[in-house]
């Protein structure tokens, strides 16, 4: 496919689905940085000297350089050309990740992991590129599809990272990182379109306009704080049960493999959800979604609880609910101003992953003193927060 200078229009054709799985895949490979180290921080904390309490640091601070590249450079998205940004920071990731994989001291270490998040946003101008290109009656099928990479990438980076670490080492999970971020800057290079946005500002005058975009939706309020609040919940389930599963329940680096990877089936929810975006049912899945998120974590609140079976059913009911309210959320909020999606899906996916990092800084902690029922009962509190919210506000 050829480089081609693409406009924002009324009525865009409708994209190939060549290109949607190509955009789909490069979602997928790109956010996956943010994951691989969820389920190995018990192989990484003690080499590089990270104490059993600070462990969970190593994600926690992932995720929040990955808000602040979604609060700073996503909205660039909106003024300068997406394909150059994206390969910038592809490009820095790929530098990152290599960095990470020899890293040996505990600060050094945090330090590259906030920057892998940082470098790793493009995933989210990916997104709204999409959005833009795609017609309107079918740009929430799009969207999901896209989600659908996007998803199985953040689910399929545990178990890969799981088996090339109980293979090869941890450090090697980082090094195999880094060559997939070099053959995805290739793919950018080559097959992405050129999109110059038609916004004209100066980078202050965009960073101030998402301030008046956060005021003057409301839904985009409502939903950031419904994907935050679900976000995490995800990311404290996500980051202690591996260590519930290996020390409670004996299970290998290649046991957590499998389980996580039983999770990747919440990843069906995307598709799904976009198209029943586009039939105009919006407000029903998204209740349904808040709905199981909460009573995901049953199996895992009963008295004598269910082991590794209960894990599972967690993880997919859990994953499924995350996933649907997701793309929801970003088919609402990017009906609200098309020459603005780039900043609508900034602060909407600022917000989620935020709850994200908050969740992975409480899981170490709160596991370390209250074991996994109390771990599993703060979890299911947060999305029956965001459900109560929605029932309040949009009934």
């Amino acid at each position: 496919m050829t480089s081609q200078t693409s406009s924002l229009t009324s009525e865009s054709p409708a994209l190939p689905q060549a290109l949607v799985l190509l955009f789909a895949l490069c979602c997928g490979a790109i956010v996956a940085n943010l994951y691989y180290a969820q389920p190995i921080i018990e192989l990484i904390a003690p080499d590089v000297g990270l104490s059993a309490e600070r462990a969970s640091l190593i994600v926690s601070l992932t995720q929040i350089g990955y808000a602040l590249g979604l609060l700073f450079l996503v909205p660039l998205a909106d003024l300068l050309e997406s394909r150059r940004l994206m390969l910038i920071t592809t490009a820095a990731a790929l530098l990152c990740l290599l960095a990470a994989a020899f890293a040996n001291q505990p600060d050094v270490f945090l330090g590259l992991a906030l920057l892998i998040g940082l470098s790793s946003v493009s995933v989210q101008m990916l997104i709204p590129l999409a959005a833009n290109l795609a017609p309107e009656a079918s740009r929430g099928r799009v969207v999901g599809n896209i989600m659908s990479g996007l998803l199985l990438g953040i689910l399929l980076a545990r178990p890969l990272a799981s088996l090339v670490a109980g293979e090869f080492g941890w450090r090697a999970v980082y090094l195999m990182a880094a060559g997939l971020m070099l053959l995805i800057t290739l793919v950018i290079a080559t097959t992405i379109p050129r999109h110059a946005p038609s916004h004209r500002a100066s980078y202050g005058q965009l960073l101030a306009s998402l301030v008046h975009l956060l005021r003057r939706y409301p839904t985009l309020r409502r939903r950031a704080l419904y994907q935050g609040l679900m976000f995490a919940s995800f990311s404290l389930f996500w980051t202690v049960a591996p260590l519930e599963l290996s020390r409670h329940l004996g299970l290998s680096q290649q046991d957590i493999a499998l389980f996580a990877l039983a999770g990747a089936i919440g990843a069906v929810a995307a598709p799904i959800a976009g198209r029943l975006a586009d039939a105009g049912h919006t407000w029903c899945a998204s209740l349904v979604a808040l709905i199981l998120a909460p009573l995901a974590f049953a199996p895992n609140l009963l008295s004598a609880g269910l082991g590794w079976i209960g894990l599972v059913v967690t993880a997919i009911v859990l994953d499924f609910a995350v996933q649907m309210s997701m793309v929801l959320g970003q088919r609402s909020i990017y009906a609200l101003e098309p020459q603005s999606r780039a900043r609508l899906n900034a602060l909407y996916m600022t917000s989620i992953f935020v709850g994200g990092a908050i969740g992975s800084a409480l899981a170490s902690p709160v596991y370390e003193r209250f074991g996994w029922s109390g771990t599993a009962l703060l979890a299911a509190g947060l999305p029956l927060l965001a459900l109560l919210a929605f029932i309040g506000k949009e009934r």
